[in-house]
């Protein structure tokens, strides 16, 4: 390593970023009032199921987080659903079933859980990109109870609301930034809850690697590669 003086580029690392899907870290916008409003009057849905809708990273991971620990609920990926896990499953009387699609999920083990959780009493909330009418799934019966499913579409975020995540993505990493920079990012990122995230992890590499405060010129050059 040369000793003139010229900026060494320091190593990083690809740690995990441990992120909090507590209530009180999620942020409410008219974006996702609906959503957060199905979550926060649980008990009192008029069907015993739901589900959240919207793209990655918008928000239904958090959301089914906050309604699992009011509900006690466990959580198990659409794709990874057995039928024989089912009384497992809602052993607590309530399960959330993340990231259902056609062709993602078993339908004998999601009808089952329809059934099962009809029969105790369960409470079921379901994650998904679209809305799941059951239009692409085979079960007659399964379809139907599909169609049934009250369901809340999470908005695109608005300025307010990726602002605001920016600054608390920033100080979840303890990043301290320039002067202008959200109002930098915020006309020139994917307009995305993902994007945000995608983007503050990249100036945080970008800052370290470099020895570098985030500024506005750092973001520049970021976004121009």
């Amino acid at each position: 390593m040369s000793r003139s003086g010229a900026m060494v580029r320091q190593l990083t690392f690809d740690l995990p970023h441990e992120e909090s899907f507590r209530r009180d870290d999620f942020l409410e916008s008219p974006a996702n009032a609906e959503a957060l409003a199905l979550v926060d009057h649980w008990p009192e849905w008029p069907h015993r199921s739901a589900m959240i809708v919207g793209p990655h990273g918008s928000g239904k991971s958090h959301l089914a987080a906050i309604w699992a620990e009011r509900a006690g609920a466990r959580t198990v990926s659409g794709h990874s659903l057995l039928r024989d896990d089912v009384p497992a499953h809602l052993a607590t009387g309530a399960l959330v079933v993340e990231d259902v699609s056609p062709g993602n999920i078993d339908e004998a083990a999601l009808f089952h859980l329809f059934n099962f959780a009809r029969e105790s009493n369960g409470y079921l909330l379901f994650t998904a990109a679209v809305r799941i009418d059951g239009a692409s799934f085979q079960l007659p019966d399964l379809v139907s109870r599909l169609r049934s499913i009250p369901a809340v579409q999470l908005a695109p975020p608005d300025d307010a609301l990726l602002s605001a995540v920016l600054v608390k993505l920033f100080a979840d990493r303890q990043l301290s930034i320039g002067e202008g920079v959200i109002a930098y990012l915020l006309p020139r990122i994917e307009r995305s809850l993902a994007g945000a995230r995608g983007m503050v992890a990249e100036l945080d590499k970008a800052a370290l690697s470099r020895g570098r405060a985030v500024t506005k010129q750092l973001a520049a050059e970021l976004l121009r590669r």
